[in-house]
């Protein structure tokens, strides 16, 4: 891991520790998943939130006043904003993301949950998403909670990644596999 990287992992480890515990604490976690997971959709549907965090042209004060904003407007738990609030002062906003990824850990941990990452060639209906959930849950004993995303070019079955367990039924993968057969005979 280069350096930097390990810089704001560890920066990262510290808020996300703290936040945790401090919302075990105060019975705040369900508070806390639903910031989190709030602020996670944000990252990921706004450039803009994105450039706030991470830009070193935007002053301390104005990260400041638009992260108060945006937590208002999101409707976020005093932690979470206060929390958001120091990071900003300190200019540690940039490592949010990471800072929500450790925590969507840890309250996964606290719940006795694992989360499991499903491609799948189209989308999954509600009803397979559940049976595959329930089947992944008798394998691993804990509850399951599926994150998804769609390929096409997986062309039909699944590739599910289950902490360092990846199983891969995809059509793609079985060609592939045909076709480096086919390249050991001939």
């Amino acid at each position: 891991m280069s350096e930097p990287a390990s810089i704001s992992s560890g920066i990262a480890a510290r808020y996300a520790t703290a936040l945790f515990e401090l919302a075990k604490e105060t019975g705040a976690m369900s508070a806390l998943e639903s910031d989190a997971d709030a602020l996670t959709a944000a990252l990921s549907s706004s450039a803009d939130f994105g450039t706030l965090i991470s830009s070193p042209v935007i002053t301390r004060d104005e990260q400041a006043r638009s992260i108060a904003a945006i937590a208002a407007k999101m409707g976020l738990s005093g932690l979470t904003a206060n929390t958001l609030q120091l990071m900003a002062t300190k200019r540690r906003l940039f490592v949010l993301p990471h800072v929500l990824t450790r925590l969507a850990a840890m309250i996964a941990e606290e719940k006795g949950e694992v989360t499991a990452e499903v491609t799948s060639a189209t989308a999954l209906s509600a009803d397979q998403a559940q049976t595959l959930a329930a089947t992944l849950k008798a394998r691993v004993g804990k509850d399951v909670k599926l994150k998804t995303a769609v390929d096409e070019s997986l062309i039909g079955g699944l590739v599910v990644k289950l902490g360092s367990t990846m199983i891969d039924t995809s059509v793609k993968a079985k060609l592939a596999a045909l076709q480096n057969a086919m390249k050991e005979v001939g």
